[in-house]
This record gives C-alpha cells, sequence and structure tokens, in this order.
C-alpha cells in the first residue's frame, strides 16, 4: 500500500530536492533604486565628458590646415636687397593671417630685380595672395596677370588699382608705378582682397 504524505511529493519551491531562494522583496526594490540613482548620478558627468570633447574636437578643427609664419625676415630681406622702396599690406585686421612669405632677395645681386610674396588666409577662410616686384615678368606676376581680362578700374586707398579676372576665374587687383608692380589676387572675395590692397605701403622697417 503506497501512503500519501510528505515524502511522497517534491514541493512547487523545490528543485532536485533544492530549495528555490527566498527573494526578499524589499531588498528586491532597493537594488533597483540604487541601480537608478547611480545612472542617474553618472549622467551629469557622462554629458560634461561628451561636451569637453566636443569643444575639444570643434577648436582642433578649426587650426586643421592652418600654419602661419612670421614674415618679417623676408620682407627685411627683401628690402635690404631691392632697388626700389618694397610695399606691403601693413595693420590687417588679426582675421587675416599670413601663412607664406617668399622672396628671392636671397640670391640678387647689385642691380637685379627682388620680387616678394605674401599668403593670407583671410577672416572668410578664403586665400589672398600679395605679389610686388620690378620684374614685370617675374613668374608670381606671370601666373597671376597673363591672360587675366581686364575689367576697369578701382579706387583702393586713394589709389588707382586695375581690376582683372585671371584664367581660374578669380579677381585680380594691381597697379605699376615706376616700374614696380603690385598685384592681390586669390580665392578671397572682392571685398576681403580690396581689405588687403588698401592696406599696402612703403616697408617702414
Amino acid at each position: 500500500m503506497t501512503g500519501v504524505g510528505p515524502t511522497s511529493q517534491t514541493p512547487h519551491d523545490q528543485q532536485d530536492g533544492v530549495p528555490a531562494p527566498v527573494v526578499n522583496p524589499a531588498l528586491e526594490r532597493a537594488n533597483r533604486l540604487n541601480t537608478a540613482n547611480m545612472l542617474r548620478s553618472m549622467l551629469p558627468l557622462v554629458l560634461i565628458c561628451l561636451v569637453i570633447v566636443w569643444w575639444t574636437t570643434l577648436r582642433q578643427s578649426a587650426d586643421v590646415g592652418v600654419r602661419t609664419v612670421d614674415p618679417s625676415t623676408t620682407v627685411q630681406l627683401a628690402a635690404a636687397r631691392a632697388g626700389y622702396t618694397v610695399l606691403v599690406p601693413a595693420g590687417l585686421e588679426r582675421g587675416y593671417q599670413v601663412t607664406s612669405a617668399r622672396t628671392d632677395a636671397g640670391n640678387a645681386g647689385e642691380g637685379d630685380p627682388v620680387t616678394l610674396e605674401i599668403g593670407y588666409l583671410t577672416p572668410a577662410e578664403e586665400y589672398a595672395g600679395f605679389v610686388v616686384s620690378d620684374d614685370p615678368r617675374a613668374d608670381p606676376l606671370a601666373a597671376v596677370l597673363d591672360g587675366a581680362r581686364e575689367q576697369g578700374t578701382v579706387e583702393i586707398g586713394g589709389e588707382t588699382w586695375t581690376r582683372s579676372i585671371t584664367e581660374k576665374d578669380e579677381t585680380a587687383l594691381s597697379r605699376e608705378e615706376d616700374g614696380v608692380t603690385v598685384a592681390v589676387t586669390g580665392s578671397a572675395k572682392d571685398e576681403e582682397l580690396e581689405t588687403v590692397a588698401a592696406a599696402v605701403e612703403p616697408y617702414a622697417g
């Protein structure tokens, strides 16, 4: 005869004879609250870190590819070797950054022509190039003015400049006086090129 009793059945809260753990509802609720509190406390820190990363990336992106130079030594060399009064843009606002400065004065002998070039990154992040030379066939001038289509004249800084459109479809402003040619050109808009042209004056040393 088979008896019926506690040893004949497996209780619902047991598996393989091992009692199931008893879950304390209060402890389970406390664990949930602790996790939520931890996430809430970390959120401001995460946001701050994201803002710092964004700001750093933004500043670095703005500086990528922009290498500025000090043109003073190059200008001084050109002024010392040239047989004419070298002209340079002066007093430009800080938004105009000098990115290049070149002269052939280092190889110039007495009486040889001297060419000076200065390149700028404008506030609109475009290029403006300045050239001055007493050689009308100097390569930097030829690169700008050869094939350029004259579009009349414009008064800038008390001087009359010839406005042309280059073969690159860029504006070129140029003027010639006493055998010295000055040109300002580049991808910058006319207003920025005129700003550079208006700043041109004799180098004071």
